[in-house]
């Protein structure tokens, strides 16, 4: 068995300086790059993401120099469109900043070289990749295309450092060959009618709306050397073959006790990795299953936390193997425990700071909340089925319905404070009652806890936790 690297020097220096110093060094956010183009590129930057208007040619150009220098500072030899295909890992083609210049005759010098039209699309060979049904020989590209809305960041893989280009993928003919895609136009389509929404009831009062989101990651540690002399493990990870343990978590006495030191290390260093890339983790513990962990971020824009969420899973399995384990990501990866999933915390705020589902002090009379809530749930009455192919996934339904994960029938819980809201509004009432039931709790003299109205994320699916 392989033994755990030490922390670096690097990492040593996370316990005496704070995280903030350090925070986001490995990544280009909008506002970064912003920062680092002319005022006429920033302008056309800004009408990119701001109003779908496309890049002229000569402000891309310089818009990718300021990436390649940013790039360069920081040790990156390569770039790489970062995509999403339907194969559930995230896929990247690494080319060098390097180019020969010609010059008269036969003389000829290398160059950095990163053109706007590099920086904007790619063009993969898509033909290896699943695309959903049967194309003509001639249509078989793929074509990446630049997220401007995602950071792009620097990957470190044993000191080998690339630019990694957050992108979409699409068919010659436009179709969705990648999980980007669909997010995107999810999410477009949310702000235009949340937008349309709120201008009904307050006016233009607000010019954006954001979906948020912070996906928590649930994930098994085994030791490397157990799981190579497991093919069912290695090939597909989860048990295809073996017998019940022992002793399984009848207990649950694993659930947030202190993690062993071997685990430790490996989370400090995948915490260290992942602050570096401006990935904002946060939480930490010992889950319920033996050898199971989970980590989790503070919420962020629902594309920027996808893009972070498929990051964080890669930094879990490449930091794994420094310290002779292995990390499982599978849902359902042992039998009789539980499984690996992620609870998704998201709301809808605006863009000036509202967030369109806080019930507020007095929620019967918060006509916005309300009509966004209608809106939801009706949302789900409507397209239970749509959303439930969303999440039937092989691995997923494996899982759901057993040992902790939520029924495969989606159904919607919202507590017994906000029940009696929607009932009250029902009658027409002005007052909710939730039947006398106190809303602090004194344990002991000093210590007096509030009560949460809101589900705990079991009941259902699809809950509100307030």
């Amino acid at each position: 068995m392989s033994e755990p690297r030490n922390l670096s020097a690097v990492a040593h220096r996370s316990r005496t300086e704070p995280v903030s110093e350090r925070f986001g060094e490995r990544a280009l956010t909008l506002q970064n790059l912003l920062e680092r183009v002319s005022p006429s590129e920033a302008s056309a930057l800004r009408r990119l993401v701001d109003q779908d208007v496309p890049l002229p040619r000569e402000l891309a150009d310089g818009i990718a120099l300021a990436v390649q220098r940013w790039a360069i500072s920081h040790g990156a030899t390569h770039y790489t469109h970062w995509f999403h295909p339907l194969t559930g890992l995230p896929a990247e083609k690494h080319d060098s900043f390097v180019s020969i210049e010609h010059g008269a005759g036969l003389d000829a010098r290398p160059v950095e070289d990163f053109s706007g039209s590099k920086l904007v699309q790619g063009e993969p060979d898509a033909s290896s990749f699943p695309s959903g049904g049967l194309r003509n020989t001639a249509e078989a590209r793929g074509y990446t295309g630049w997220d401007p809305t995602s950071p792009m960041f620097i990957k470190d893989d044993g000191g080998v450092r690339t630019l990694c280009v957050p992108c979409t993928f699409t068919s010659w003919k436009g179709h969705a060959l990648d999980t980007k895609v669909p997010l995107l136009r999810a999410r477009a389509a949310i702000e235009k009618a949340a937008l349309r929404l709120l201008n009904l009831i307050d006016g233009p009062v607000a010019k954006r709306v954001f979906v948020t989101l912070g996906p928590e990651q649930e994930y098994f540690l085994v030791d490397r050397a157990l799981y190579n002399r497991r093919p069912d493990l290695s090939m597909a990870g989860r048990t295809l073959l073996g017998a019940v343990p022992q002793r399984g978590q009848q207990l649950e006495d694993h659930y947030f006790v202190g993690m062993p030191a071997r685990v430790a290390s490996f989370v400090a260093e995948v915490e260290e990795e992942l602050w570096r890339l401006g990935v904002p983790v946060k939480t930490r513990h010992n889950e319920v299953a033996p050898a199971q962990f989970e980590t989790a971020p503070v919420f962020e824009e629902v594309n920027v936390a996808c893009d972070h969420n498929a990051l964080t899973m890669d930094v879990l399995r490449r930091v794994a193997a420094h310290h002779g384990l292995a990390c499982l990501l599978h849902e359902k990866p042992f039998a009789g425990v539980n499984g690996s999933g992620k609870h998704n915390n998201w709301a809808l705020s605006t863009d000036t700071g509202v967030n369109l589902l806080d019930p507020g002090d007095e929620p019967v009379k918060n006509v916005r909340f309300l009509l966004v809530l209608a809106s939801t749930l009706l949302a789900l009455h409507r397209h239970a089925r749509v959303l439930r192919v969303t999440i039937a996934s092989a691995g997923n339904d494996h899982r759901l319905g057993a040992n902790e994960a939520p029924p495969s029938i989606l159904s919607a819980y919202l507590g017994d404070s906000l029940e009696a809201t929607v009932r009250a509004v029902v009658a027409g009432q002005d007052k909710a009652e939730v039947g006398g039931e106190k809303q602090a709790v004194r344990v002991v003299p000093g210590i007096h806890l509030r009560r949460d109205p809101g589900d705990r994320n079991r009941t259902s699916p699809f809950a509100f936790t307030g």
